[in-house]
């Protein structure tokens, strides 16, 4: 009998070694083995604007993108990022030497981490985390520190559920040590649907500035705030110079699959973010980058009834969890909602989503596996409302049956 490959030595390296299979692919495995409605992954069950993508099949047929775009995204798609942070924030930003197009924001960060982060340094990011960033922290060699958003004091019954959850700020202030070179930030964030508050964003950037902090934002859910406004970090004083800014066209335009995604930032941070990028894809989503060029250009009256559409499927959902017993944390952006299930009697997410779609044929994700501390997250419960309205409607009644 031959010796195993590599020998005795594990074959995945240790940093990567806790990093197994994706809750969403299991979920998604699931629902598909078990044809249940599927709001655990985060993905439209529509497509985007038909002249979105009327203009990426031009861009296809007539040969623009179709070979290797420029390293930095092309021109059209750079210029477009720009202006769009000069109309909605009034951030300037050169297109030549601050902007810097990636596959999708998950490149984004990865390639953010990778160039800034060097072993050793510490990574404060704010728990439950989108689950790319332990890995990408790991794969940097560094250390991720903690913080966690905790539930505001909630009402008198699931429908009158807190809103969001909170940012401790003494705690944030605590975290940083003389190894913190980077704060990893989600607003409006995910799985929770919080929108920091103006106060929050301040003392976050007046730490960063005490403490002299890199700060990477993940912003890709900027045009999905249902109370109040999106404020980026970059635009608070002394912020713009220490603050990579990542975007992305999937969640403002329902076209996930494109992966066309951008950061923002001071020429020294962009060419540093560009240095390790372009040893991951190098380039990807030629003829789409032009498509979304013209997407960032369309007038207010797409972003305003994108938003007002995803409210009112947020409320559907809201309102079936509700009723169907849950403890609802109704989001202030995002396209997802928390919940909790010890109302229903459960203590445990994971068993119970996995037992979910035998119960009433639902699939949703647990909150436990995006955190470090799952015991903070052991009844929390992750749903997705970017779904047909009648796809939510009958997941609501299914949900009754609970």
């Amino acid at each position: 009998m031959s010796a195993p490959v590599g020998g005795s030595r594990p074959l995945l390296n240790r940093r990567l070694a806790s990093f197994g299979t994706t809750i969403f692919a299991e979920m998604s495995a699931l629902a598909a083995r078990t044809g249940s409605i599927n709001l655990g992954q985060g993905f439209p069950d529509t497509d985007g604007p038909a002249e979105i993508a009327e203009a990426a099949s031009r861009a296809v047929l007539s040969g623009r993108g179709n070979q290797y775009p420029p390293g930095p995204g092309v021109p059209e798609l750079r210029a477009a990022v720009a202006r769009h942070q000069q109309r909605f924030y009034g951030l300037p930003y050169d297109p030549d030497t601050e902007v810097l197009v990636t596959a999708g924001a998950t490149e984004a960060i990865a390639a953010s981490l990778l160039a800034l982060l060097e072993p050793g340094d510490e990574v404060i990011a704010l728990e439950p985390y989108y689950d790319s960033y332990a890995a990408c922290i790991a794969m940097a060699g560094a250390t991720r520190v903690p913080v966690t958003l905790r539930p505001r004091a909630p009402g008198s019954s699931p429908a009158a559920a807190p809103a969001a959850f909170a940012l401790d700020l003494d705690e944030l202030r605590a975290a940083v040590t003389p190894r913190t070179r980077l704060l990893l930030l989600n607003t409006p964030h995910n799985p929770t649907g919080t929108v920091l508050t103006p106060a929050e964003l301040a003392a976050i950037a007046e730490l960063a500035r005490e403490r002299d902090l890199l700060v990477v934002t993940d912003e890709v859910y900027e045009h999905l705030v249902f109370e109040g406004a999106h404020v980026p970090l970059a635009s608070l004083p002394g912020m713009r110079e220490r603050t990579v800014t990542i975007g992305s066209a999937g969640k403002t335009f329902s076209f996930t699959g494109w992966k066309v995604g951008w950061i923002t930032a001071p020429p020294e941070l962009v060419s540093a973010v560009r240095s390790a990028k372009q040893f991951l894809t190098y380039v990807s989503s030629g003829p789409f980058q032009y498509a979304v060029a013209q997407a960032l250009d369309l007038p207010d009256a797409y972003f305003d009834g994108f938003r007002a559409d995803l409210a009112a499927k947020r409320d559907i959902l809201a309102d079936g969890l509700a009723a169907a017993g849950f403890q609802v944390f109704r989001p202030q952006g995002t396209y997802f909602i928390t919940t909790d299930i010890t109302p229903l009697g459960e203590k445990d997410g994971l068993a119970f989503c996995r037992a979910l779609p035998e119960r009433c044929g639902v699939v949703a994700i647990p909150n436990q596996v995006f955190y470090d501390d799952q015991a903070a997250g052991a009844t929390q419960v992750r749903w997705a409302f970017c779904k047909k309205t009648e796809v939510l409607e009958e997941a609501a009644e299914r949900l009754r049956r609970l």
